[in-house]
């Protein structure tokens, strides 16, 4: 696991000025790896690769990067785990395709497999997560690379006439010629999601490198150039494989084959010549994957979790037991609000870019205390998105098929009664101890929220655009803007073909799970030098879902369901079955209280004026409803906090470096 960066002139270079400015780059993010440091250059051509290495496997010399290949034709940065390189080393060998192997890293093996087979070839052999910078010496190319289901971040594109790529913006931000120029449709979208969607990023001319694709720039390219991201990989491909080819087995040899294929993922996984460990919230998701890790390990899994003392955000009870029934190491923290407020300053650093997923804070606590015991922790993440876990799932059907039957009056005033009741009045309802406890909404007044704006939807697709929401019109926000075309409203053939849960769950695969929660855990633990490993992600159990019927993934009103019959046989059924409460914090509240005068701060109409970005009108008319109780405004007020908090670091950066 790494931080990569550098730079391509695209002509010769002076090999001073070249290094300085590659080494600026990569110490920018010296929390991506703190165990090594190095740099490559071509100056003959301006190419410049840097690296900071956290030592996973491999921690001799041997795995130090950037690396070059036996034959000198290619040199290799790269960020990440390459699970199946094993394999891979002794296919090459056995073909008679292996160097002198001089280590054990899996970055020698990649580079043996490129020179043996080639750059795509060896892509789809690969199997795990990472950011690839290789530089074609021969043919004077350089090739970016990201895995397929964008676990690893790879940020590219121009500035002052040079391209320049990484792990992190703030390693492009350190380049000399860097503008970092705002991208007003990037904050639109910025606005409405809470993340800014791949392809853009929140600087004009810097883009994400795709999950699954490659691209390459030659020394001939054109300056500027936008190269088309390749395809290795394609989601849309493996849904209609999975189509043409369902899985037709009964219901025990779907079980059955699902957990072998997530042993052999987490066995492959749990790799390492450091210390690891899991995070265990309680839930399907991360209970599942602990309980196969301690199914192969020799000695009780490190596990750890964060508690909160609030009613409703707290799920360490529900970890705690699941531990002790499965024998792990666990470790629980409970955190207090301040603990929480104190992480609020980090994270514009963390995330570099706006990013307004509150649930950043308990992940960014989790992976810091994880960080006191191990080097790498698994992660439940995926599992919501491949098998059906989100209520959304479960709703938006029947939502859809009901209100489409009623006049457009009744299904207004229905929205109209929905919000009459305060938010207070919402929680005390839906969360009383006499109800059961499968109908007990945590965070109840959010969900009615959005629940009262679908009723106002004319489509479907309509209906899930605004439960992804959080502005609903962010060019009314942001100042000389207009919102791009909505990416999740664009449906290809092979999309528009699915039902409207497949697609939900196709398109949460390619946004929300690409580009904020593997965002939001990449950063919150490799700012804590943690690296993350999601085995639900490996493409062999991806392709695998999205085989299965629809009865599989979700039966009876529970999402999940096969992943629960996995688990089932491992942790006993009551341990788990609770209504899904995801990674919360009281967020409403503590802008209410703690936080106040800093969101006022933040939040001045005079200070928003003379940036120029956001229109104050609707911020404050919505801060105003807040503090009051009348509505519950919490995650639209905290995309614009977050951007707030960003915007003042990167000016108070600039300030710095203006008048060292």
């Amino acid at each position: 696991m790494c931080g990569i960066t550098g730079l391509f002139e695209f002509g010769s270079s002076h090999p001073v000025a070249l290094a300085q400015a590659v080494r600026r780059m990569r110490d920018a993010m010296p929390h991506r790896g703190p165990d090594d440091s190095g740099e490559w250059l071509d100056p003959d051509c301006g190419l410049a690769f840097g690296q900071r290495r956290l030592a996973v496997v491999d921690l001799s010399p041997q795995g130090h990067q950037p690396m070059q290949s036996a034959d000198g034709r290619w040199v290799l940065t790269y960020n990440g785990e390459i699970y199946n390189h094993r394999e891979l080393r002794q296919e090459l060998t056995a073909a008679g395709l292996a160097p002198a192997w001089r280590g054990h890293s899996d970055t020698e093996v990649m580079l043996a497999a490129i020179a043996a087979w080639g750059i795509e070839a060896t892509l789809k052999k690969l199997t795990g997560m990472f950011a690839i910078a290789l530089w074609d010496r021969q043919q004077q190319a350089l090739t970016l690379a990201r895995d397929r289901l964008g676990e690893k971040p790879l940020y590219y594109g121009w500035q002052g006439g040079k391209l320049l790529f990484g792990s992190e913006l703030k390693a492009l931000r350190a380049h000399p010629d860097w503008q970092g120029l705002i991208d007003r449709e990037a904050l639109c979208q910025y606005l409405r999601f809470a993340y800014v969607p791949a392809p853009r990023s929140i600087y004009q001319n810097i883009r994400k490198l795709p999950a699954g694709c490659w691209l390459t720039f030659s020394l001939t390219s054109p300056r500027p150039a936008w190269p088309t991201p390749q395809p290795y990989w394609s989601l849309a491909d493996v849904i209609q494989q999975g189509r043409r080819q369902p899985f037709t087995g009964d219901d025990h040899s779907a079980i059955t084959r699902l957990e072998g294929l997530l042993s052999h993922a987490i066995g492959r996984q749990m790799e390492a010549d450091v210390p690891l460990g899991a995070f265990l919230s309680g839930g399907v998701d991360s209970s599942t994957v602990v309980a196969l890790m301690q199914a192969q390990a020799r000695q009780p899994v490190r596990t750890f979790t964060i508690g909160f003392d609030a009613a409703g955000f707290n799920e360490a009870e529900h970890a705690a037991a699941v531990a002790q029934h499965l024998g792990t190491a666990h470790t629980a923290l409970y955190v207090t609000d301040r603990d929480a407020l104190d992480v609020i300053p980090q994270l514009p650093f963390l995330y570099d870019e706006p990013f307004a997923d509150a649930s950043q804070i308990p992940t960014h606590l989790v992976a810091k205390l994880a960080r006191q015991h191990v080097t790498v922790s698994l992660s439940g993440d995926g599992g919501d998105e491949l098998f059906g876990g989100y209520n959304r799932y479960l709703l938006l059907e029947k939502i859809w098929n009901t209100s489409r039957r009623l006049p457009s009056p009744v299904r207004q005033g229905l929205a109209w009664g929905l919000g009459r009741l305060s938010p207070a009045s919402w929680d005390r309802l839906l969360q009383n101890r006499h109800l059961p406890r499968r109908l007990r909404l945590p965070q109840a007044s959010d969900k009615l929220a959005k629940l009262a704006g679908s009723l106002k939807a004319d489509n479907p697709m309509a209906i899930y655009l605004g439960l992804l929401s959080q502005w609903q019109n962010p060019s009314s926000v942001v100042v000389h803007s207009n919102e791009p075309a909505n990416p999740y409203l664009q449906q290809p053939e092979w999309l528009a073909a699915l039902d409207i849960t497949d697609q939900m769950m196709a398109l949460d695969t390619l946004g929300y799970m690409a580009d904020d929660i593997l965002v939001k855990v990449d950063r919150a633990a490799m700012g804590v030098s943690l690296e993350t490993r999601v085995p639900m992600l490996d493409h062999s159990v991806v392709e695998f879902a999205w085989t299965l019927p629809r009865n599989l993934r979700i039966r009876d009103g529970m999402g999940k369901w096969i992943l629960r019959q996995v688990l089932y046989r491992h942790v006993p059924r009551e341990l788990i079955e609770r209504p899904k409460a995801g990674f919360a914090v009281p967020l409403a509240q503590w802008l209410r209280g703690t936080l106040r005068e800093w969101a006022e701060d933040l939040l001045n109409p005079a200070t928003l004026a003379a940036q120029g970005y956001f229109n104050p009108a609707p911020i404050l008319s919505c801060w105003q409803q807040h503090l009051s109780g009348r509505a519950n405004w919490q995650y639209p007020l905290w995309g614009i906090l977050m951007f707030q908090q960003w915007l003042q670091q990167q000016t108070d950066v600039q300030r710095t470096s203006d008048n060292p």
